[in-house]
C-alpha cells in the first residue's frame, strides 16, 4: 500500500490526471487499430510459416519452429494486452472502477513482462541455434531438432513467466501507468522495485547482446565459407543465407524497439534523487516518456512477422530475378569425397 494512498488497492499511485483529461485522452479506436494491424500481421506470418514448414531440412525445420514460437508469442501478446488496453480506454481510463482489487493490474503486469521478454529471449535462442548449425553442423542429432526447438520455446516461456511472477512474490510491484490504460513494473526507489527493474533490464539487454554476438560470428562464418578456398564444394545453401538474413532483421528490430525502454528503466530506477516520490508519484514528463518508449517496444510485435514475410527467398527473387538464375548452391556441411587411386 502506498503511503497516504487510497484503500482501493496497492496498484494505484497518486495521479494528477483529471477526469476531463481522461475523457479527452480516452480513445479506443487508436489502440484497437494498432492491435488489429499487429494481429493481422502475425496471422499472415503464421499462415506463411505453416506452408514453409512442410518438408525441408532438419536445420530449417528447427529454425522455423523457433520462429513459429516467436510469431505465436507476439500474436498472443497483442491479443491479451490489446484487449485490456482497449477495454480501459472504453471505460474512460477509470481503472479504479473496473479493478478496485488490482487483480487485473497484477495479471497485466505479469503479461507485459512475459510477452516483453519472450521475443528477446527467443531471438537469443534462435541466434544460438543458427550459430551451432553453422559452426558445428554435426554437434546435434538431426532427428530431434523440431522436438528440441519446441522444448527451447517452452523453456523460454517458463523463464519469462518466472520473472513476471516475482512481484506477486514480493520482489517489485505492478502499478497502473499513465494515462491509466496499462500496468507495468514500478519505477520506484524501493529495493524491490530497483532489483526487479534492473533484473528485467539486464535479462533483456543480455539477450540482445548475445544475439548480436552470435549473429555476427555466424555471418562472418558464412562469408568465410562462401569466399574460402573450398567455396565450390562447401557453398552455403540459399536457405542458410535466408535464415541468417531473417534472424539479423529480427535482431535489428528488437534492438531498435526495446533498447530505449530498457535503458530508460535502468536510468530511472537508479536516478538520484529518485524519480518517484515517497508517495509514488512520477513527473508528467517521466510518465509520458515511459509511455512513448513502451509504444516503440510494442512495434517489435508488429514488425517481427514482416521481417520473415519480406526476407523470404520467393520475395527476394521477385525483386532480383538474377538470383533465381544462378547455379544451385551446396550445403554448408562438409562434403565427404573419395580420393582417386594413384595409378
Amino acid at each position: 500500500m502506498w503511503p497516504n494512498g487510497s484503500a482501493a488497492g496497492p496498484c494505484f499511485r497518486p495521479s494528477n490526471l483529471t477526469a476531463e483529461e481522461r475523457r479527452l485522452i480516452a480513445s479506443p479506436w487508436f489502440a484497437a487499430s494498432f492491435c488489429l494491424a499487429g494481429l493481422a500481421s502475425n496471422l499472415l506470418a503464421l499462415g506463411v510459416l505453416a506452408g514453409a514448414r512442410q518438408g525441408g531440412s532438419h536445420a530449417r525445420s528447427s529454425f522455423l519452429t523457433l520462429l513459429c514460437g516467436l510469431v505465436l508469442t507476439d500474436f498472443m501478446g497483442l491479443l491479451v494486452t490489446g484487449a485490456i488496453v482497449v477495454a480501459q480506454h472504453a471505460a474512460l481510463l477509470d481503472w479504479r472502477a473496473a479493478d478496485p482489487g488490482c487483480r487485473l493490474c497484477q495479471f497485466m503486469g505479469v503479461v507485459m513482462v512475459f510477452f516483453g521478454l519472450c521475443p528477446l529471449l527467443l531471438g537469443a535462442a534462435m541466434a544460438s541455434e543458427r550459430h551451432l548449425g553453422i559452426t558445428r553442423p554435426f554437434s546435434r542429432p538431426a532427428a530431434s531438432s523440431r522436438r528440441r526447438a519446441w522444448a527451447t520455446v517452452a523453456l523460454v516461456w517458463a523463464a519469462a513467466l518466472a520473472l513476471g511472477l516475482l512481484p506477486l512474490l514480493g520482489v517489485g510491484r505492478y502499478t497502473v501507468q499513465y494515462p491509466g490504460s496499462w500496468c507495468f513494473l514500478t519505477l520506484g526507489a524501493q529495493p524491490g522495485d530497483v532489483a526487479f527493474g534492473l533484473l528485467f533490464t539486464l535479462l533483456g539487454s543480455l539477450s540482445v547482446g548475445l544475439s548480436f554476438l552470435l549473429n555476427t560470428i555466424s555471418v562472418a562464418t558464412l562469408c568465410h565459407v562462401y569466399h574460402g578456398q573450398e567455396a565450390a564444394q562447401q557453398r552455403p545453401r540459399d536457405c542458410e543465407v535466408e535464415m541468417m538474413a531473417q534472424l539479423t532483421g529480427i535482431m535489428v528490430v528488437a534492438s531498435i524497439c526495446w533498447m530505449p525502454l530498457l535503458v530508460f528503466i535502468a536510468q530511472t530506477v537508479l536516478r538520484s534523487p529518485p524519480a518517484m516520490s515517497p508517495t509514488g508519484q512520477l513527473s508528467r514528463a517521466t510518465e509520458q516518456q515511459l509511455l512513448i518508449y513502451l509504444r516503440v517496444a510494442t512495434w517489435n510485435q508488429i514488425l517481427d512477422p514482416w521481417v520473415y514475410i519480406l526476407f523470404r527467398r520467393a520475395v527476394i527473387r521477385r525483386l532480383h530475378p538474377r538470383l533465381s538464375a544462378r547455379p544451385r548452391s551446396l550445403s554448408l556441411q562438409p562434403q565427404l569425397t573419395q580420393r582417386r587411386p594413384v595409378a
